[in-house]
This record gives C-alpha cells, structure tokens and sequence, in this order.
C-alpha cells in the first residue's frame, strides 16, 4: 500500500436550525441517508464507519445510523467524541485507519440538537482547571485579543451574505443528501447588515451576540476515505489527505485551540498560509475566529468563502466533516484550487486540522 488516504466522496444533509426542519428526526435517521449516499458513490464495500457525535442519545450511534442505512451488519461502526471537533476528528482517525488497513472508511458526523435528550452540557474540563461555556469562552478570548464588537459583527454580516449569494447560485446543490425532502440550509439569511446586527443585546454581557455567533443545529456529513493504492485504481478525483494534527490547549480558552493544531498540521504537510487556496475554519463565533486569524496571521477575509458555521448553523458533531464537504465542493467540484484547510476549536481546549490537496 502507498500513497495518503484519499476523499473520494463528500456529501452532507441541509444544515436546520433546532426546532425546524429536522425537529423531530432522530440522529440516527439524520445520518443514514447521508451515510447511504457515500456509500453508493464509491464502488468499494466500506470496511468501518466513523461518526463524531455530542450530545446523542448514547450508545453507538455510529452502529446505529449504518444499520439504519442499510449498510451490510458485518460493517462495524464507532461514535466518536472530541466536541464541537468530532465530525473532523473521525475523518482524521478514518485516514490513520487507512494507514494499516487498506480500503474504504465512511466518516462523518452528526448532530440532532433538536431531538439531544440531554437538558445541558457535560464537563469540558474539571472545573479547577477552567471549564466555561463557549460563549462567555469566546467573548473572554475576543477580549484578551483586543477583537471589536463592530469587527465580529462586520464578519458576521459577510458570512451571511456569502452563505446566501452561495446558496441562490447553487453552490451547496451537489453536497447536499435530501433528507425527509429537506435539501436546503435554514439559517442563511439576506440582508443582514451590521447596522441590524449592531441592535442585538449581548448575549454573555461581552461583545457576543445572538448575530454574531454560530446557531444551534441539526445536520450531519459524511466522506468516503479510501487508501492511495484504492484512489489510483478508483481513478476518480478527491483530496488527499496530506497532514492531520490534533492538538491540547488551555481549556479556560478552548477557542484558541485550532491554531497550534493548524500550525503543526500545515508544518507536517510542509506548507504556509500562503499556500492555500481554501481555508474552512469552524466559525463558532466571530470573535473566536478573528482572534485564532489573529494568533495565525491570517486574514479574516481568506475564511469561508462561501460562509460559514455562523451563516449556515453549527451542528456540532457533524461540524467538522462539514468543512470537509466544503473543501471538497469548492476544491474539487468547481476546481477551485489546489490545497485546503478545515480545522476546528473545541470544547476543553483540543483543536483539530486536516490539510488537503485536490487530485484529478
């Protein structure tokens, strides 16, 4: 075997805001005509199924969402858990499977906030160490980096507006697996300006706002990873995985923790900043996002070319296969380029980023 693992099939659900258009679709059933699509688009039986998964309804609901999908019961399947990184994180496990086991892995995530039977949130981090909720986490970051309510709210209206203009132009078309016939993202909205933006409240009492930040969502996304020797025998485009990072970070704020996973993965890939054509970041909030641009010397406006998590919701289990699919669309649909990032902060201080290269 040889060669980096290889995305050959990348495809999500809509993305819907709790409550609407996926409120009473069990994750499981989220997942499995995503998970049936990818399967279907790669002419290679998978050998595992990796889903990253927050706030389920426990047990294996990686296991589950495979059967329901109609996958054969010898394929086995694990729910993976890093937080809001865990769709990214089984995409990084997926490709470190293929390293000793050749073959097809689907991994992904989801997330059905609306159905989540749980009534709060776990423990990030033991509370001596420093375990915010991720709001008042990214306001205290925006903070210490000197981040403006006028500069989170100016990114927050961009988001939005190239969200939109992306959707009306088909852009999210060919990712999208209709689910329950529901083919379209719920929470891009036109028109939303800085100047309505600037009317919203705080929402922790910093420079947060119910506009500024990501929603609360349901959705799920999965890719088809298969070894180099598969992809070259496939001979169908896809992105290689060149470079995987996980990182630890100060759990007080967790926000930060995407840039020393970013700084060691594009060191392993042996590239800069200035080499990518597309970077996919999780916008969580806007502040967070500056800040980690800030920390990187990145420029804001290279982020999510056609929006982000704030635009088009964070689901959080699925989150981070999500900016997979969208590297994958704008990379090697449209060609738009040749290398990309997707990385993600999560709770308790772990960030996680994966550089790809687009292969024809």
């Amino acid at each position: 075997m040889s060669g980096e693992p290889v995305v050959v099939a990348a495809l999500r659900s809509a993305i819907g805001t709790a409550g609407r258009s996926f409120a009473d679709v069990p994750a499981a059933d989220l997942a499995a005509p995503v998970l049936a699509a990818v399967a279907a688009a790669v002419p290679q039986p998978p050998q595992e199924v990796l889903l990253g998964n927050c706030t389920g309804p426990g047990g294996d609901l990686a296991r589950v969402a495979a059967l329901t999908a109609g996958l054969p019961v010898g394929v086995p399947a694990l729910t993976v858990d890093r937080q809001c990184a865990s769709g990214l994180a089984a995409v990084v496990l997926g490709a470190r499977l293929l390293a000793t086991e050749p073959g097809l892995v689907l991994a992904g995530g989801v997330e059905s906030a609306s159905t989540s039977p749980r009534p709060g949130r776990a423990a990030f981090a033991p509370a001596e160490l420093g375990d915010p909720d991720m709001g008042p986490a990214a306001d205290a970051l925006a903070l210490r980096h000197g981040i403006t309510r006028a500069q989170q709210d100016a990114y927050a209206a961009r988001s939005h507006a190239r969200a939109h203009a992306a959707q009306q132009a088909g852009a999210f078309d060919a990712e999208v697996v209709p689910v329950r016939g529901v083919v379209r993202d719920d929470r891009p909205r036109p028109g939303l300006t800085e100047q309505r933006l600037a009317r919203l409240r705080p929402a922790w009492g910093g420079t947060g706002t119910a506009g500024n930040s990501c929603g609360v969502n349901d959705g799920a996304a999965v890719v088809g990873l298969v070894d180099g020797d598969t992809h070259a025998r496939l001979g169908v485009p896809g992105l290689r995985v060149l470079a995987t990072a996980t990182a630890g970070a100060d759990p007080a704020l967790p926000g930060a923790s995407l840039v020393p996973a970013v700084a060691t993965a594009l060191d392993r890939a042996g590239l800069g900043l200035a080499d990518l054509d597309v970077v996919e970041l999780n916008e969580a909030f806007a502040g967070q996002v500056l800040a980690c641009c800030a920390l990187l010397d990145l420029d804001p406006a290279r982020v999510c070319p056609q929006g982000g998590a704030i635009a088009l919701g964070h689901p959080w289990g699925a989150s981070g296969a999500v900016l997979v699919v969208r590297l994958f669309s704008q990379l090697v649909r449209a060609g738009g380029g040749r290398y990309g990032l997707a990385a993600v902060a999560a709770g308790g201080g772990q960030g996680v980023a994966v550089v790809v290269e687009a292969v024809r």
